[in-house]
């Protein structure tokens, strides 16, 4: 796009079939993503995709309507394309969610908005692509520096190359975000089948609004004109978003588990494929569809369909049902269009409630599936499944304990005990442990989450004192340290020995750690202490996939691993996104130590630390 811009290719043939190679390869992040249940990533990956396949389509029509076309015409309808404004307003919407991210990431965000307003219709053919030009370069630069960032941070597991620091906390942008708070609040509820289910059904629920807004908003423009050159420039936004993205979502509908799958994006897949060749396609290829009596039958049949849609969403959200309320009278809109009989003002007034419609559910669900909350609201479900409650506690994976109660805690504690693998909460992210009363379960670890063996496991206490009862030969410049770093957020890499024993690790002695040293955790966190004074020492790794994001909420661990393991002790969200720093001490007492890991404390602390602690010492 951007070689083409600046005129360095003057037939963007070529250009349209590469993009679309690149868009595949976006859509194929969005739904890994998706596995990932990262709402985040399914959005903006999908959002690109569609804007990159969309823009490509579009400069390939209009590169063919400028050799064939009168100059005048191609830009009077160049100007009427609104399309473009759509993909402004969601880029905006990412922009504010992703300011808690790093700043590599707003910034990532912050000209992808540049971007979108770079193609908005108002901006003069002259100027046009000298502007569009230059907010390629720009994106292309932060696309490439962030891609090789996130490359190098993901091989090294720590922060080489700098990304920046959160622009703003994620409780500011909640509080920010709190205006729109719907009156029940969810956070920290048990999770059961319906919020599960609720979750994953809004990660593909933004990319489903954000299509059918897109193809809204181009045959919006499309109602407007009936200029020959504007109907091909409204193919892309019409049939891109609304047929070819669209029948991505359906398959991430599928895939997400909902009880009626993918009804409704597969129907509107059809909706929009039809208009566009009753529209669009058919005067292009100077084939008159009206007064065809197929598609009018094929109107009633949509209407008839969608009718029955509106009773599905009934059972959903109000965000939804008016969706297809809408979508009934954009469908009559479309009934009398094959009759003749169509008043033009009638449909553009719809297909615009329909897009408003469309970008108040992007930004519901994108916000939503984000922090994991209900925090912008999309409404009650007009008629409730009193079956489908009474049915939602068995459908979860594996058996789940507050972390509130003490009997949640007892249940953990038997599951592990018994040589179960249990989800728990840290003071981190989300751990998995086995009792080390069970070396088996240790072993089971390896294989639920596709550990590599050569990577050992650390084991977990509740306090200082339960080290100190188990007398190791440590340092007094070690125990110091350690009185300074526990708890925390911090492991400590220290030798092995016969202490081990004492501690009550025995039986799993020869599973943690190495052959000479092992990693002790003592979480700041109230609940894994008192599940660690029941239980005894725990070996813990995060309850992710190896390889993949660390979980930092009950719901991850349950969605992704959930038929793995004997149990989960569900704490709402974690308090940090990414795991301990680990600290090498096994050369102390010579001075120095080691950061093996950056976690969630800072490198430049934990040193802060020990050399303010062996200045005291000494």
């Amino acid at each position: 796009m951007l070689f083409y811009s600046f005129g360095y290719v003057t037939s963007f043939s070529l250009g349209a079939v590469w993009v679309s190679i690149i868009s595949a390869a976006q859509l194929l992040s969005s739904y890994y993503a998706h596995l990932r249940q990262d709402g985040y990533l399914v959005t903006k990956a999908g959002l690109h995709a569609t804007y990159w396949l969309t823009k490509a389509w579009e400069e390939f029509v209009l590169s063919a309507v400028i050799v064939s076309e009168p100059e005048g015409e191609v830009a009077t309808g160049r100007q009427a394309m609104v399309g473009d404004w759509f993909f402004v307003a969601v880029a905006l919407l990412l922009l504010v969610v992703s300011l808690s991210n790093d700043t590599l990431e707003v910034t990532h965000n912050a000209l992808f908005l540049l971007l979108s307003v770079s193609t908005v219709p108002q901006i003069p053919l002259q100027g046009y692509y000298v502007f569009f030009g230059v907010s390629c370069s720009l994106f292309a630069s932060a696309s490439l520096y962030g891609t090789f960032c996130r490359l190098i941070n993901s091989i090294a597991e720590k922060s080489l190359i700098p990304v920046g620091p959160q622009p703003v906390s994620s409780d500011c942008l909640l509080s920010f975000l709190s205006c729109f708070r719907s009156p029940r609040k969810l956070q920290g509820a048990l999770p059961s089948s319906s919020s599960a289910s609720s979750l994953t059904n809004q990660i593909p629920d933004a990319l489903f609004y954000l299509t059918n807004g897109v193809a809204a908003l181009g045959a919006h423009a499309a109602s407007s004109s009936q200029s020959v050159s504007f109907l091909r420039l409204s193919v892309p936004w019409v049939l891109v978003s609304g047929a070819v993205v669209q029948g991505f979502v359906s398959r991430l509908q599928v895939r997400g588990g909902q009880r009626f799958g993918s009804v409704i994006p597969s129907f509107y897949l059809s909706v929009w494929a039809t208009w566009t060749w009753y529209r669009f396609a058919g005067p292009l290829l100077q084939i008159s569809p009206v007064g065809s009596y197929g598609f009018t039958a094929g109107a009633i049949a949509f209407l008839v369909i969608n009718a029955f849609l509106m009773l599905i969403a009934a059972y959903g959200n109000l965000v939804l049902l008016s969706l297809t309320v809408v979508m009934e009278a954009v469908l009559v809109c479309f009934l009398l269009s094959t009759l003749q009989q169509l008043p033009y003002q009638l449909e553009i007034a719809m297909l615009a409630v329909f897009s408003v419609v469309c970008l108040y559910g992007t930004l519901a669900s994108l916000v939503n599936g984000t922090f994991r909350q209900s925090v912008m609201p999309m409404g009650p479900p007009l008629v409730k499944d009193v079956n489908q409650q009474q049915k939602s506690s068995p459908a979860l994976p594996c058996p789940v304990a507050d972390s509130r109660l003490t009997s949640g805690l007892l249940k953990i504690s038997r599951l592990l005990d018994d040589g179960g693998v249990c989800g728990i909460p840290t003071d981190t992210v989300y751990a998995l442990a086995a009792s080390c009363k069970n070396p088996q379960a240790i072993e089971n670890i390896y294989n639920i989450k596709d550990r590599p063996a050569e990577k050992p496991i650390c084991i977990c206490i509740s306090s200082v004192e339960q080290l100190v009862a188990a007398k190791p030969p440590f340092s007094s410049l070690l125990w110091e340290f350690m009185r300074n770093v526990y708890p925390g957020g911090i492991s400590c890499i220290v030798s092995k020995g016969d202490w081990l024993l004492r501690l009550g690790v025995g039986p799993a002695y020869d599973r943690v750690g190495t052959n000479d040293s092992i990693m002790i955790r003592v979480p700041d966190h109230t609940v894994t202490g008192h599940l660690c004074d029941i239980t005894g020492p725990l070996a813990i790794t995060s309850a992710n996939p190896s390889g993949e994001p660390d979980s930092t909420h009950h719901d991850m661990v349950i969605s992704r691993l959930g038929h793995k393991i004997q149990g989960v002790l569900c704490d709402g969200d974690s308090n940090e996104i990414v795991a301990s720093t680990v600290v090498n001490c096994l050369k102390i007492d010579e001075g120095t130590i080691s950061i093996v890991r950056e976690g969630c404390v800072p490198a430049v602390k934990v040193r802060q630390i020990f050399e303010r602690v062996k200045t005291s010492m000494s």
